[in-house]
Protein backbone atom coordinates (compact mmCIF):
# COMPACT_ATOMS: atom_id res chain seq x y z
CA UNK A 1 0.00 0.00 0.00
CA UNK A 2 3.02 2.27 -0.34
CA UNK A 3 2.78 2.91 3.40
CA UNK A 4 -0.36 5.28 2.69
CA UNK A 5 -3.44 4.56 4.29
CA UNK A 6 -6.64 5.39 2.79
CA UNK A 7 -8.30 8.26 5.53
CA UNK A 8 -11.53 6.30 5.80
CA UNK A 9 -9.59 3.39 6.89
CA UNK A 10 -8.68 5.21 10.18
CA UNK A 11 -12.01 5.73 11.48
CA UNK A 12 -14.55 3.83 13.18
CA UNK A 13 -13.88 0.03 11.54
CA UNK A 14 -15.33 1.02 7.87
CA UNK A 15 -15.81 -2.81 7.19
CA UNK A 16 -17.96 -3.09 10.56
CA UNK A 17 -19.68 -0.70 9.23
CA UNK A 18 -20.14 -1.54 6.22
CA UNK A 19 -21.40 -4.66 7.65
CA UNK A 20 -23.97 -3.28 9.46
CA UNK A 21 -25.59 -0.70 7.41
CA UNK A 22 -25.48 -3.23 4.03
CA UNK A 23 -26.57 -6.27 5.44
CA UNK A 24 -29.33 -4.04 6.76
CA UNK A 25 -30.30 -2.30 4.01
CA UNK A 26 -30.50 -5.54 1.55
CA UNK A 27 -32.59 -7.52 4.06
CA UNK A 28 -34.91 -4.31 4.08
CA UNK A 29 -34.91 -4.16 0.88
CA UNK A 30 -35.26 -7.87 0.04
CA UNK A 31 -38.66 -7.53 1.95
CA UNK A 32 -40.16 -5.57 -1.55
CA UNK A 33 -39.51 -8.86 -4.02
CA UNK A 34 -41.09 -10.79 -0.88
CA UNK A 35 -44.20 -8.98 -0.69
CA UNK A 36 -44.75 -8.60 -4.34
CA UNK A 37 -44.24 -12.33 -4.85
CA UNK A 38 -46.93 -13.08 -1.82
CA UNK A 39 -49.40 -10.23 -3.62
CA UNK A 40 -48.65 -12.03 -7.01
CA UNK A 41 -48.77 -15.43 -5.86
CA UNK A 42 -52.06 -16.20 -7.95
CA UNK A 43 -51.56 -13.72 -10.51
CA UNK A 44 -49.65 -15.28 -12.99
CA UNK A 45 -49.50 -12.25 -15.69
CA UNK A 46 -48.33 -9.50 -13.13
CA UNK A 47 -45.35 -11.72 -11.36
CA UNK A 48 -43.13 -10.66 -13.68
CA UNK A 49 -43.81 -6.66 -13.63
CA UNK A 50 -43.92 -6.75 -10.06
CA UNK A 51 -40.90 -8.68 -9.00
CA UNK A 52 -38.88 -6.39 -11.45
CA UNK A 53 -40.28 -3.29 -10.05
CA UNK A 54 -39.65 -4.55 -6.43
CA UNK A 55 -36.05 -5.43 -7.61
CA UNK A 56 -35.48 -1.31 -8.32
CA UNK A 57 -36.91 -1.01 -4.52
CA UNK A 58 -34.41 -3.55 -3.87
CA UNK A 59 -31.84 -1.99 -5.46
CA UNK A 60 -33.00 1.52 -4.11
CA UNK A 61 -32.52 0.64 -0.61
CA UNK A 62 -29.49 -1.39 -1.18
CA UNK A 63 -27.99 1.39 -2.94
CA UNK A 64 -28.55 4.44 -0.37
CA UNK A 65 -27.34 2.16 2.54
CA UNK A 66 -23.93 1.75 0.63
CA UNK A 67 -23.89 5.31 -0.22
CA UNK A 68 -24.29 5.95 3.46
CA UNK A 69 -21.27 4.23 4.73
CA UNK A 70 -19.07 5.81 1.40
CA UNK A 71 -20.04 9.37 2.10
CA UNK A 72 -17.17 9.01 4.74
CA UNK A 73 -14.94 7.11 2.12
CA UNK A 74 -15.35 9.29 -1.07
CA UNK A 75 -16.99 12.21 -0.23
CA UNK A 76 -17.38 13.25 -3.91
CA UNK A 77 -19.40 10.23 -4.56
CA UNK A 78 -22.66 10.90 -6.11
CA UNK A 79 -25.43 9.34 -4.39
CA UNK A 80 -28.30 10.02 -6.60
CA UNK A 81 -25.95 8.27 -9.01
CA UNK A 82 -25.00 5.68 -6.64
CA UNK A 83 -28.66 4.82 -5.70
CA UNK A 84 -30.09 5.19 -9.19
CA UNK A 85 -28.01 3.18 -11.10
CA UNK A 86 -28.12 0.32 -8.22
CA UNK A 87 -31.45 0.48 -8.68
CA UNK A 88 -31.50 -0.21 -12.51
CA UNK A 89 -29.56 -2.61 -11.82
CA UNK A 90 -30.98 -4.71 -9.35
CA UNK A 91 -34.23 -4.60 -12.21
CA UNK A 92 -32.16 -5.85 -14.23
CA UNK A 93 -30.62 -8.40 -12.55
CA UNK A 94 -34.38 -9.65 -11.23
CA UNK A 95 -35.30 -9.65 -15.00
CA UNK A 96 -32.36 -11.72 -16.03
CA UNK A 97 -32.96 -14.16 -12.66
CA UNK A 98 -36.96 -14.84 -14.10
CA UNK A 99 -35.68 -15.72 -17.43
CA UNK A 100 -35.21 -20.06 -17.07
CA UNK A 101 -39.01 -19.94 -15.26
CA UNK A 102 -40.57 -17.53 -17.65
CA UNK A 103 -38.95 -18.86 -20.82
CA UNK A 104 -38.89 -22.45 -19.86
CA UNK A 105 -40.88 -23.89 -22.58
CA UNK A 106 -38.69 -21.98 -24.98
CA UNK A 107 -34.86 -23.16 -23.73
CA UNK A 108 -36.34 -26.80 -22.65
CA UNK A 109 -36.01 -27.33 -26.33
CA UNK A 110 -32.44 -26.15 -26.93
CA UNK A 111 -29.47 -28.39 -27.32
CA UNK A 112 -27.70 -29.04 -23.94
CA UNK A 113 -24.56 -27.11 -25.52
CA UNK A 114 -27.19 -23.88 -26.15
CA UNK A 115 -28.62 -24.14 -22.61
CA UNK A 116 -25.35 -24.22 -20.36
CA UNK A 117 -23.98 -21.11 -23.07
CA UNK A 118 -27.24 -18.99 -22.87
CA UNK A 119 -26.61 -19.91 -18.57
CA UNK A 120 -23.43 -18.95 -18.42
CA UNK A 121 -23.96 -15.88 -20.13
CA UNK A 122 -27.19 -14.98 -18.15
CA UNK A 123 -25.49 -15.56 -14.93
CA UNK A 124 -22.42 -13.51 -15.53
CA UNK A 125 -24.88 -10.91 -16.08
CA UNK A 126 -27.01 -11.49 -13.50
CA UNK A 127 -24.19 -11.65 -11.35
CA UNK A 128 -21.86 -8.20 -12.36
CA UNK A 129 -24.85 -5.87 -13.14
CA UNK A 130 -24.84 -3.97 -9.93
CA UNK A 131 -20.88 -3.60 -9.86
CA UNK A 132 -21.28 -2.70 -13.39
CA UNK A 133 -23.55 0.03 -12.38
CA UNK A 134 -21.73 1.17 -9.19
CA UNK A 135 -18.29 0.83 -11.48
CA UNK A 136 -19.76 3.92 -13.78
CA UNK A 137 -19.48 5.87 -10.83
CA UNK A 138 -16.72 5.14 -8.65
CA UNK A 139 -14.60 5.05 -11.44
CA UNK A 140 -14.50 8.52 -11.19
CA UNK A 141 -12.87 8.57 -7.70
CA UNK A 142 -10.44 5.46 -7.08
CA UNK A 143 -7.68 4.07 -9.16
CA UNK A 144 -8.02 0.62 -9.53
CA UNK A 145 -11.89 0.39 -9.45
CA UNK A 146 -12.37 -2.28 -12.15
CA UNK A 147 -12.10 -4.98 -9.62
CA UNK A 148 -15.28 -3.91 -7.97
CA UNK A 149 -16.99 -5.44 -10.86
CA UNK A 150 -15.67 -8.34 -9.92
CA UNK A 151 -15.70 -8.45 -6.16
CA UNK A 152 -19.64 -7.42 -6.32
CA UNK A 153 -19.94 -10.24 -8.17
CA UNK A 154 -18.11 -12.65 -5.98
CA UNK A 155 -20.08 -11.41 -3.47
CA UNK A 156 -23.52 -11.57 -4.69
CA UNK A 157 -22.28 -15.18 -5.75
CA UNK A 158 -21.56 -16.10 -2.33
CA UNK A 159 -24.71 -14.29 -1.17
CA UNK A 160 -27.07 -16.14 -3.59
CA UNK A 161 -25.48 -19.42 -2.49
CA UNK A 162 -26.43 -19.03 0.84
CA UNK A 163 -29.40 -18.02 -0.07
CA UNK A 164 -30.64 -21.17 -1.83
CA UNK A 165 -28.71 -23.62 0.24
CA UNK A 166 -31.08 -22.19 3.29
CA UNK A 167 -33.99 -21.87 1.24
CA UNK A 168 -34.06 -24.81 -0.64
CA UNK A 169 -34.23 -27.39 1.34
CA UNK A 170 -37.00 -25.58 3.91
CA UNK A 171 -39.16 -25.06 1.31
CA UNK A 172 -41.36 -27.97 0.39
CA UNK A 173 -44.69 -28.47 -1.59
CA UNK A 174 -47.82 -27.70 0.25
CA UNK A 175 -46.37 -25.48 2.54
CA UNK A 176 -48.57 -22.29 3.03
CA UNK A 177 -47.46 -19.01 1.51
CA UNK A 178 -46.58 -17.14 5.15
CA UNK A 179 -44.03 -20.24 5.84
CA UNK A 180 -42.59 -19.56 2.62
CA UNK A 181 -42.29 -16.22 3.05
CA UNK A 182 -41.36 -16.42 6.10
CA UNK A 183 -38.16 -19.24 4.76
CA UNK A 184 -37.46 -16.40 2.12
CA UNK A 185 -37.57 -13.60 4.46
CA UNK A 186 -34.66 -16.29 6.83
CA UNK A 187 -32.81 -16.67 3.52
CA UNK A 188 -32.71 -13.28 2.68
CA UNK A 189 -31.33 -12.15 5.77
CA UNK A 190 -28.60 -14.31 5.61
CA UNK A 191 -27.86 -13.77 2.08
CA UNK A 192 -27.70 -10.01 2.71
CA UNK A 193 -24.95 -10.87 5.21
CA UNK A 194 -22.97 -12.47 3.45
CA UNK A 195 -23.26 -10.70 0.85
CA UNK A 196 -22.23 -7.93 3.06
CA UNK A 197 -19.64 -9.62 4.16
CA UNK A 198 -17.38 -10.38 0.74
CA UNK A 199 -18.20 -6.39 -0.59
CA UNK A 200 -16.80 -5.12 2.36
CA UNK A 201 -13.70 -6.88 2.71
CA UNK A 202 -13.57 -5.96 -1.21
CA UNK A 203 -13.96 -2.35 -0.71
CA UNK A 204 -11.54 -2.33 2.48
CA UNK A 205 -8.59 -3.69 0.08
CA UNK A 206 -9.91 -1.28 -2.73
CA UNK A 207 -9.30 1.30 -0.44
CA UNK A 208 -6.20 -0.03 1.33
CA UNK A 209 -5.04 -0.45 -2.25
CA UNK A 210 -4.90 3.24 -3.32
CA UNK A 211 -1.85 5.18 -4.26
CA UNK A 212 -0.24 7.11 -2.08
CA UNK A 213 -0.84 10.48 -3.98
CA UNK A 214 -4.46 9.36 -4.50
CA UNK A 215 -6.93 12.61 -4.41
CA UNK A 216 -10.04 11.52 -4.04
CA UNK A 217 -12.19 14.76 -5.45
CA UNK A 218 -10.26 14.75 -8.49
CA UNK A 219 -11.84 13.13 -11.16
CA UNK A 220 -8.61 14.17 -13.74
CA UNK A 221 -6.35 12.35 -11.45
CA UNK A 222 -8.32 9.79 -10.98
CA UNK A 223 -8.43 9.14 -14.75
CA UNK A 224 -4.19 9.49 -14.75
CA UNK A 225 -3.95 7.31 -12.05
CA UNK A 226 -6.26 4.36 -13.56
Amino acid sequence: MNGHRHPALTRPPLFRRWLLWVGLGESVGFLAPTLAEFVTSDLPAANVPALVAAGAVEGAVLGWAQAHVLRDAIPALSRAAWVGGTAVAAAFAWFIGLLPSTWAAVWSAWPTGLVVGAAAVAGTLLLASIGFAQWLELRRHLARSGWWILGSAAAWCVGLGVFFAVATPLWQPGQPLPLIVAIGVLAGILMAASMAAVSGLVLVWLLGSQPADRTRTDPEQVESAR
